[in-house]
């Protein structure tokens, strides 16, 4: 039996508090699409939000949640090495982040885009649903995926795997910290939105203006498909011409309480 090694850090490494969305801010980005989200964002000036690799496991579902970061990085002999599953299996911060989900919370964790690594499986996707967390964005594997997906929480992952957490290159390192997920920074508490197209961080702290900036946009929209649905041009409708806006400007005012809006 190897020697299991004394760690040169003590884990599970946790980060500083952070405040989480509150039920009133999740309720307000519920019905905004990720397309519209990072089109916003862009516009703000807010650029780099798109979460690339993770993909829907399953088509269909949209969450929005606060995210709750898990952060892994690469093993080391003297950490979390081959020689040592029990220890980081238990005493990482894999464990303590499930037990710190909240009502709301979707788990957001950096893994390099690894296909081999397991980040989750059934034991763990049944405790984040027990505990209300709403769904998982992966820059990496999940694992037992028919039983996770039976659970009825929404995952978006690169990947599925056999493998367990650290049973290959990587083992859980730090949590409630800044985590780069498909190349995006994530800070704990930014709010995630999530969807067939994949999934976007907007910042918590530009929330309301984000959000008033979606339902303005969603409302164009649904004027501009409006008028093109019954023949209108393509060049006038979608952006807005000049003529256009005049037009939309009219029609807000006769319609506005009819409009089908982002967040409401």
């Amino acid at each position: 039996m190897p020697e299991l090694r004394t760690p040169a850090v003590t884990l599970p490494i946790r980060g500083t508090a952070f405040t989480r969305l509150t039920t009133d801010q999740r309720h307000s980005l519920e019905g905004i699409s990720t397309a519209t989200a990072s089109a916003t964002l862009h516009k703000m000036g807010i650029k780099n939000v798109f979460l690339r690799g993770p993909s829907p496991l399953q088509d269909g579902q949209s969450v929005v949640g606060s995210a709750l970061t898990l952060q892994f990085m690469p093993q080391r002999g003297d950490i979390g090495s081959g020689d040592s599953q029990e220890y980081i299996e238990s005493k990482t911060a894999l464990w303590a982040v499930f037990d710190a989900v909240e009502e709301g919370d979707i788990l957001v964790i950096q893994a390099f885009g690894d296909r081999e690594t397991g980040c989750v499986g059934e034991m763990l996707a049944s405790h984040l649903h027990n505990r209300g967390g709403v769904g998982a964005v992966i820059d990496g594997c999940v694992r037992d995926w028919p039983k996770v997906r039976e659970i009825g929480v929404p995952f978006w992952a690169v990947g599925k795997t056999p493998n367990y957490s650290s049973q290959t290159s990587l083992f859980p390192w730090a949590y409630d910290v800044p985590v780069a997920c498909g190349g995006a920074l994530v800070m704990p508490g930014d709010a995630i939105i999530a969807d067939d197209d994949g999934a976007v961080v907007v910042p918590r702290a530009v929330i309301e203006d984000f959000v008033t900036r979606c339902r303005s946009v969603t409302e164009w929209e649904h004027f501009s498909r409006s008028r093109i649905d019954a023949g209108g041009a393509l060049s006038k409708y979608y952006p807005l011409s000049d003529d256009a806006e005049r037009e939309y400007a009219q029609w807000r005012e006769t319609n506005h309480h009819k409009t089908p809006v982002a967040g409401q």
